[in-house]
């Protein structure tokens, strides 16, 4: 079985369960299947989603961010502050935006320059970023910033609204919130750029094997850095949506965030055991199929507590699946290696040797 193989196993493993979740939870609730429950899910799932999102660019890379829900604060945070003190929201949005690309820019210094290992990198920065959002509000929420702070995370498209004869409105369609067009564009944006562009591609043969891209031609530390810096204004720009939603920074919002971002990415197909592997499709999946879960479990009363373990049963279960699914091929490569007549034996199809012989076409 080829890796391509695999990835689509897993990416329709991740839709049955999907389908099954979607099922079993309309079967013990008959809201759930409702218009207003589903554009509820929807937006419940947008913030995971684009975590997930950066988080599956970075993963693909080889690496790990473990800062995200910190870097969200931060940026939202940093939005709120400026929106308040008289900056246009816009300007303010993309401030915090900013503020994020450039919390994933120390990321990958870090991590390709001081050569720390990513995991202690990014939990550093974790620590930070969450520590400057609550030195810089005190550790109290920024509220008093208007209604237009709150269009982004509040507004809706095709929004169908009728007034009735006392006055009061009433919502026939209550439309596409933006944060799931955002999500929606952002996804397309990102997966074309995986799948169909040069970067995607270095991207990929990073991940797969960092020597055989370097050999290759590849700037490994500059694919590192740019994956971390796409993570890094992905999280600002949940932390921007986030805040919008709440009308208020909270400095304390985004906490675990970032493991709900790895859930959505590695459900979705991408392996944290060996980078080169995951697609964009597969974490929004993924990020459905963690909405989903949560919002069924809220509707049946099931409580956050034991969501939690639920939650990180899904994750144990899939990074084992995943472990599973690598078995095979590595125990290719080990005895292609192992092999006394290299010079007679086929050519190498990993996905290391596929990518990086892809790198220049």
């Amino acid at each position: 079985m080829t890796e391509k193989q695999r990835d689509l196993i897993q990416k329709f493993a991740a839709l049955g369960s999907l389908v099954v979740l979607a099922a079993l939870f309309s079967l013990t609730s008959s809201a759930f299947f409702s218009v207003s429950n589903g554009l509820t899910v929807a937006l419940q799932v947008t913030s995971i989603a684009y975590l997930g999102i950066g988080a599956t660019v970075v993963i693909v890379a080889g690496a790990i961010d473990l800062s995200v829900g910190s870097v969200l604060a931060l940026s939202g945070v940093i939005a709120a502050l400026a929106v308040k003190a008289g900056v246009p929201v816009p300007l303010g949005m993309l401030a915090g935006i900013a503020v994020g690309g450039f919390c994933g820019l120390l990321n990958g210094l870090f991590v390709t320059r001081l050569k720390l290992p990513p995991f202690i990198a990014t939990l550093g920065m974790m620590l930070v970023a969450r520590g400057v959002a609550l030195q810089l509000t005190g550790a109290a929420a920024v509220s008093g910033l208007g209604e237009s702070f709150g269009t982004l995370g509040n507004g809706a498209l095709f929004r169908v609204v009728h007034e009735t004869p006392d006055g009061y409105p009433d919502i026939i369609f209550p439309g596409i919130p933006y944060p799931v067009l955002v999500m929606a564009a952002v996804a397309v944006v990102v997966a074309v750029m995986l799948a169909r562009t040069r970067l995607g591609r270095h991207i990929y043969a990073t991940g797969s094997n960092h020597e055989a891209a370097r050999l290759s031609g590849v700037n490994v530390s500059r694919i590192m850095l740019t994956s971390y810096v796409l993570s890094g204004l992905l999280a600002g720009l949940t932390g921007c949506v986030l805040m919008s939603r709440l009308v208020t920074a909270q400095p304390n919002e985004g906490m675990s965030y970032e493991m709900d971002a790895i859930a959505s990415a590695v459900i979705g197909g991408a392996s944290l055991t060996s980078g080169g592997v995951g697609t964009i499709s597969g974490t929004v999946i993924g990020a459905f199929v963690i909405g989903i879960l949560r919002n069924g479990l809220n509707m049946n009363g099931v409580s956050s507590f034991v969501q939690q373990i639920i939650i990180g049963c899904v994750i144990l279960l899939t990074v084992w699946i995943d472990q599973l699914r690598n078995k095979p091929s590595s125990r290719v490569r080990v005895l292609k290696q192992a092999s006394p007549s290299p010079q007679h034996s086929p050519p190498s199809t990993s996905p290391a040797a596929e990518r990086s012989a892809a790198v220049h076409e």
